[in-house]
């Protein structure tokens, strides 16, 4: 903190400077010269600084998670907090898609939608995901190649059970494989603090990209006004019910915390998902500021935080919801109940076994739209949308991570900084 005061402008306000910048800067650019012509000159700077983070994530979420689980020292300590993690993820994730159910019912904005407006959708087959061949890959064949590929849920898996049993050699080979990975764990957090400090450039860069994109195109601008207006607010409205009411509350009666401080030490983590739509390159900024600011400990937040990374979509499965239900409505396709019910459950299931493949929000959509009968070509309504939405539904599921581990770490004792 004191480093950050003598610098002069705390790294979140520099963060939501260049967002408001590069919202200008797309705009004005786009003005100057059609967005062919500018756009490789920027988008470069955003690609290392997501690049930069995508690189120590596995590293960071291996040795992470080792060392947390063996931390726990016992079966049944790992077992509780796995449990309540859980469990924790679980409940929020299917009040964020009732929500979103409830919403959309009420404001209805797909009845009288345009079909016209539909993009075309590249061939996704939800057929060709199975839910238990995902669940099965959990367990990885080859963990260095899920490594090369970045799948977090084999890298999860397999350093939960490396931790395990690094209790369960002899006690000098335990000594040694903690104090390698401790190294290698402040190291990656040293890199951490650095890629952080390119913050400010690179979401400049990403926002300019983004907005050039819709400023040069002024027909998707405008076909923004009618339905998918409506739309963009219904999931907006809901990501803000489970934002800034339903999660806060969580925080306060039953982490016991105060939700607005808790916000404010998140905020950067919180606005480097916003600007990225990319849970991954949060999560070390994550971690850091949940252990330094908030206080919760190493071996929460190296378990509760990756975990969440890849199964807790509280945005996401709100989303998913309110995107099958507007679909059903543009196309006259009246919903029963339990079809309803059936949409909710199967974006629980999605958000897990969609996890760590390509287009995965994609996917998950195809998957929930085949569950209750829906056509998959109804994915093309929402395309022109799908930056506005992805935006804050990723802020919403890392903040959903981060309320886990404060809610975690108290449930196990520990004291808050909040």
């Amino acid at each position: 903190m004191a480093e950050e005061k003598k610098k002069g402008l705390a790294l979140h306000w520099q963060i939501l400077i260049g967002i408001g910048l590069g919202i200008v800067a797309g705009i004005v650019l786009c003005k100057i010269t059609p967005y062919e012509n500018w756009y490789k000159y920027i988008k470069w700077a955003g690609d290392i600084f997501l690049r930069g983070l995508r690189m120590i994530v596995i590293p960071l979420v291996f040795t992470s998670i080792a060392l947390g689980v063996a931390g726990m020292g016992n079966s049944a300590a790992l077992g509780r907090i796995a449990g309540k993690t859980i469990l924790y993820y679980i409940a929020t994730t299917a009040v964020a898609a009732t929500i979103g159910l409830t919403l959309v019912n009420i404001v209805k904005p797909g009845v009288g939608a345009s079909l016209n407006l539909a993009e075309e959708v590249a061939s996704v087959s939800s057929g060709e995901v199975s839910f238990i061949d995902q669940i099965v890959s959990i367990v990885p064949s080859n963990i260095f190649e899920s490594m090369a590929k970045g799948d977090l849920l084999p890298v999860i898996f397999f350093a939960v059970i490396f931790g395990f049993f690094m209790n369960r050699v002899d006690t000098k080979h335990t000594i040694t494989l903690s104090g390698l990975f401790t190294a290698v764990y402040e190291v990656i957090m040293k890199i951490t603090l650095f890629i952080i400090r390119l913050a400010p450039f690179g979401v400049f860069a990403i926002v300019t990209n983004v907005v050039g994109k819709q400023a040069d195109d002024p027909q998707a601008l405008l076909s923004m006004a009618g339905s998918l207006g409506i739309f963009v607010l219904v999931v907006w409205g809901g990501l803000l019910i489970q934002g800034g009411v339903v999660l806060p509350l969580i925080v306060r009666f039953i982490g016991k915390q105060n939700p607005w401080r808790h916000i404010s030490k998140m905020s950067t983590a919180l606005l480097t998902a916003f600007s990225t739509c990319s849970s991954g390159a949060a999560l070390p900024i994550n971690i850091r500021d949940s252990q330094e600011k908030c206080g919760v400990s190493n071996k929460i937040a190296s378990f509760v935080l990756p975990l969440g990374s890849t199964i807790n979509m509280n945005g996401t499965a709100l989303y998913e919801c309110v995107t099958a239900i507007f679909i059903a409505q543009a196309y006259g396709i009246d919903l029963s109940l339990a079809q309803q019910i059936m949409i909710v459950f199967t974006a629980l299931l999605a958000a897990i076994g969609a996890a760590g493949i390509p287009m995965a929000g994609m996917v998950m959509l195809a998957i929930v739209l085949s569950a209750v009968g829906l056509p998959l070509e109804g994915i093309g309504l929402v395309l022109a949308v799908e930056q506005l939405c992805d935006m804050p539904r990723t802020c919403i599921n890392v903040y959903g991570d981060s309320c886990g581990a404060v809610i975690i770490a108290h449930s196990e004792g520990e004291q808050l900084t909040i």
